[in-house]
């Protein structure tokens, strides 16, 4: 049997805390476009400038944010930033200018940025290593159910097509967050791991650790096949394939479905950072073969090969996606100190944050305007992404040196005790 939420215990509270603002997500992806644009009346132009500035100010507040959350303690603050994402998403309904927009799409994005790291934290203090890229894999497992789940919420607010069910759509997900942080603070509190300072060592170390670095940076780069599904598909079947434009739902359905169903297993092979690099140097591998066959559904003038070769390719691009997934989550946690995990998963998360900013820019011009050689580029660059890993990874590990022993689970401090004091 296929079981998506993990066992009782702290991974099963943060399992059903990421299931239940991503329903909100998945309504709030699919809608929120449109009613920028048709309700709020601002042109693709703005939108696009500030999710941008939006997520360039998100990646560099998720540091500092991360650091907050070792310094004060990871569980009251990832539930005030739960919470502080859904006020943010609440002030999209209230916006009339795109000077109010700009404002909430920044905050919003922080407030994204800061509770992946918080979360992080939180994860690495509540669950023994072995088990966390286990525990993540569930995570992301949950958090595509509930996104398909929002999404098919969000599809009835874009049949009705009123502003009512914008608004809707929209208010689901705010109070998805909301929810999410009382959920949030059920768990096991998590002390203060980095409250005495060293002397002489720089208070936001990872921004010194160079090795740390470079592996955030090949990360980063194979990031960038999160927008070749939402974002570069839709166009380049419209524009360059014959095959019918309702194969994007397919291609998502398969992907998310994939992701639910196989993600758990996939990241039962990496159990250390050795099956971790070859995890992505095999991603690498992988996501070539896929780029390669996303190039071939435009030759030919058969809709019906066109579909075919389209879902064998995104079935191959999904099968990367999570061998990726599997290594990057066992390495970013076993290369970052035990007293310094949110701002480390604060700067390894960046790269979402990155990947979100420049990807729909760089993969549009790249594959619609170049066409099949675009497709090999970028193939190409997760290719060589994916072998650096390797030798990164080895880098990183040569100078990591002893560690502090993990967290342990401090109970009685409160959420606002644990932020504030």
């Amino acid at each position: 049997m296929i079981r998506i939420i993990p066992s009782q215990g702290p991974p099963r509270t943060l399992a059903l805390a990421q299931l239940t603002n991503s329903v909100g997500d998945g309504a709030y992806y699919v809608c929120s476009t449109l009613y920028f644009s048709r309700i709020v009346g601002l042109s693709p132009a703005q939108i696009g400038m500030a999710l941008t500035l939006g997520w360039a100010v998100g990646a560099v507040v998720g540091v500092p944010l991360g650091h907050l959350a070792d310094r004060r303690g990871p569980r009251g603050l990832a539930a005030l930033l739960s919470a502080a994402t859904g006020l943010a998403v609440g002030a999209f309904l209230f916006v009339d200018s795109f000077g109010a927009f700009l404002v909430a799409a920044v905050l919003y994005a922080c407030c994204q940025c800061g509770l992946a790291a918080a979360r992080q934290a939180l994860l690495a203090g509540l669950v023994e290593p072995a088990r966390r890229t286990e525990t993540r894999a569930y995570l992301q497992s949950t958090v595509n159910a509930g996104l398909a789940v929002g999404a098919a919420l969000g599809g009835v607010a874009l049949q009705v097509d009123t502003k009512a069910t914008y608004l809707t759509a929209l208010a689901l997900d705010g109070t998805s967050f909301l929810l999410a942080a009382l959920i949030l603070l059920r768990l096991p509190s998590v002390g203060a791991v980095a409250a005495a300072h060293v002397k002489g060592e720089p208070h936001l170390a990872v921004l010194k650790d160079r090795p740390y670095a470079l592996v955030s940076l090949l990360n980063m780069i194979m990031l960038l096949y999160m927008p070749v599904l939402s974002v570069v598909m839709p166009l380049w079947i419209v524009r360059h394939t014959a095959a019918p434009g309702w194969m994007v739902s397919t291609l998502l359905v398969l992907n998310t479905a994939s992701v639910v169903l196989f993600q758990v297993r996939m990241a039962a092979r990496v159990r250390d950072l050795g099956s971790a690099a070859r995890a992505v140097r095999l991603s690498g591998v992988v996501m070539l073969v896929a780029c390669g066959g996303f190039a071939l559904s435009a030759a030919g003038t058969s809709a019906w090969l066109a579909g075919v070769v389209l879902v064998a390719a995104a079935g191959v691009q999904v099968v990367g996606e999570m061998l990726l997934g599997s290594g990057s989550w066992e390495i970013g946690f076993s290369l970052a100190p035990a007293d310094k995990q949110g701002q480390y998963q604060g700067f390894y998360g960046s790269g979402t944050a990155i990947a979100r900013m420049i990807g729909p820019l760089l993969l549009t011009t790249l594959i619609l305007t170049w066409g099949t050689p675009g497709w090999l580029v970028l193939g190409a660059a997760f290719l060589a992404a994916g072998v650096a890993m390797g030798p990164a990874v080895r880098w990183a590990e040569s100078r990591t040196g002893p560690l502090l022993p993990a967290p342990v689970p401090e109970h009685g401090a409160g959420p606002v005790e644990e932020v504030l004091r």
